[in-house]
């Protein structure tokens, strides 16, 4: 045994081949990568208010209404109209009573027009609804 390739049956292990685990990350690695272009799901950029009191609960509902500082309106990320958003609010509270809306409005919007679309959420007869922030320490500055 002068070569000192082969090792004793008897003797300590001294090495731990790390090759099968590096292929088994790698493998984990590329399946988490393609399967991450699924999870992703389409948003609309809004820069949202900032509050200091907030409540640390999220609500979950399947209404989601978003408007951006151009003041178009998006139902759950795609682009529509006043009345197809009507509509599609009153189709929502047929099916569910206690169906749940989440408005998010861009800070630089005027309060008009945020408002609008709250009346729209009461007429389609959606009760609860929330208005989406971002929980700050400080509130933020208005902009002129």
């Amino acid at each position: 045994m002068a070569g000192g390739g082969a090792q004793d049956e008897d003797g300590e292990i001294t090495g731990i081949n790390v090759t099968p685990l590096v292929d088994i990350v790698l493998v984990l690695l590329i399946i988490f990568m393609v399967t991450a272009n699924f999870i992703v799901r389409e948003t609309v950029e809004v820069d949202l208010p900032r509050a200091a009191n907030t409540n640390d609960k999220t609500l979950q509902g399947p209404v989601m209404i978003t408007m951006d500082k151009d003041a178009n309106v998006f139902l759950d990320g795609k682009l529509t109209d006043t009345q197809t958003l009507l509509a599609q609010m009153k189709d929502a509270v047929s099916k569910d009573k206690d169906v749940r809306a989440i408005i998010s409005a861009d800070q630089s919007l005027n309060y008009g027009k945020v408002m609008n679309v709250i009346d729209l959420v009461k007429e389609a007869g959606l009760v609860k609804f929330a208005l989406n922030i971002v929980k700050d320490g400080k509130a933020a500055a208005p902009t002129p």
